[in-house]
């Protein structure tokens, strides 16, 4: 770990962090922290957590930067941030968990599970009419369902930055929101779907969406820094949210979704299976190394392998990469040497979490910029760390 890493975070993370073996370049992984605080110095990024494992061991942990610039704080290995559309993997992990319990059939119409979008209607050109066939679950989990992203208006139109409603009140106005596509016909990205897909875990476990993935997930992987809505005891560790303005870094604050960074949320209620946890670096690896293992992390089961691989298959039309919570690679991710294949999600502030199974790789990448600025610097470390396995 670099300079800005607490003597404390270090004596936590240290038992994890294996010397890298054969097979990888422990001297392209040494010059990440280096390549990145370029990035910080030029003020492409305000600062950044990176970690790269390999054969489910951490070979490369480092924080560069800072959490909180006006504070002159650094970004430390432990630092907690938005992952923002990270959290829809956790959403289809809660999901495959029911669907191997044989409680969740992907096949079957939305409706089935929530009666409120019996009744849906597409509208195109400005007219309606009833779908060919009802929403299923595969297509809400898949951006495939017709869905728009939000709501062009009305009162969930800016619930991701208000927050201001249950699961449950949001999803019920979603049932009555018309479909601008037919149902599977398009890959069309929407929150509006993964929050349907949170709303179908609550309803068929007779859980609260978040409790589910509290007691299923998050417990059982040892995610301690890993929650929707900050506890008190966290708050310092949360790093804040910048943006360009006039080519200089400012503090999103009410720009950012979710609300300003530096409120930490007060008063949400809505747990948006889409984009509402926060988490740390160390956390994620164990969340993703799961899904690397084939769904067991620990000596603890959480998903069938059969479940994983129905994760990362592309359910798209046009072959656009999307499977159940999981964004896939590509032909074109070889150009930042990443293997077509390799499966994970990103977020709203730049934010990565991948798996490369063919190269056994788990790359965890957490800047917290509000404008695409970090993409320059997430390719770079993508660059080093899939060329660093030889």
């Amino acid at each position: 770990m670099n300079r800005h890493s607490s003597a404390l975070a270090a004596l936590v993370i240290a038992p994890l962090i294996a010397a890298p073996g054969t097979g990888v370049d422990s001297a392209r992984l040494k010059q990440i922290p280096t390549r990145m605080q370029k990035y910080v110095d030029d003020q492409s990024i305000s600062g950044v957590v990176t970690l790269v494992a390999h054969h489910g061991q951490i070979v490369e942990l480092d924080a560069i930067g800072y959490s909180d610039i006006e504070k002159k704080k650094p970004m430390k290995t432990d630092s907690i941030v938005q992952i923002m559309s990270q959290t829809k993997t956790f959403t289809g992990v809660a999901a495959m968990m029911l669907v191997d319990e044989g409680k969740l059939d992907l096949t079957r119409p939305v409706q089935d599970y929530l009666p409120e979008f019996k009744g849906q209607l597409v509208e195109l050109n400005g007219a309606t009419h009833k779908p060919e066939h009802p929403i299923t679950v595969l297509q809400v989990a898949s951006h495939t369902s017709g869905f728009a992203f939000l709501p062009a208006a009305g009162p969930l139109h800016r619930i991701n930055f208000t927050l201001d409603k249950t699961l449950e009140e949001a999803v019920r106005g979603y049932a009555q929101e018309h479909l601008i596509n037919e149902p599977g016909s398009k890959y069309l990205y929407s929150n509006m779907g993964i929050a349907t897909l949170g709303r179908i875990v609550e309803v068929v476990s007779g859980e609260e969406y978040s409790h589910f993935v509290q007691t299923h997930i998050l417990d059982p992987l040892g995610m301690k820094d890993t929650f929707y809505f900050p506890p008190d005891g966290k708050k310092d560790r949360i790093a804040m949210i910048y943006q360009h303005d006039d080519g200089k870094l400012a503090l999103s604050r009410d720009r950012a979704q979710a609300g300003d960074p530096a409120l930490y949320r007060p008063g949400a209620k809505y747990a948006g299976p889409e984009l509402a946890l926060y988490s740390t670096a160390s956390d994620l690896f164990r969340f993703y190394q799961m899904l690397a293992n084939g769904g067991e992390f620990g000596g603890k089961r959480l998903l069938s392998k059969r479940a994983v691989e129905a994760m990362h298959q592309d359910y798209t039309p046009n072959h656009n990469g999307y499977g159940i919570g999981t964004s896939i690679a590509g032909e074109r991710s070889l150009l930042n040497l990443v293997a077509p294949g390799s499966f994970g999600h990103g977020g709203a502030f730049g934010t990565l979490g991948q798996i490369d199974l063919k190269n056994d790789l788990v790359v965890v990448f957490l800047p917290q910029m509000n404008d695409g600025s970090a993409n320059a610097a997430k390719n770079a470390f993508l660059q080093m760390a899939e060329s660093a396995v030889q």
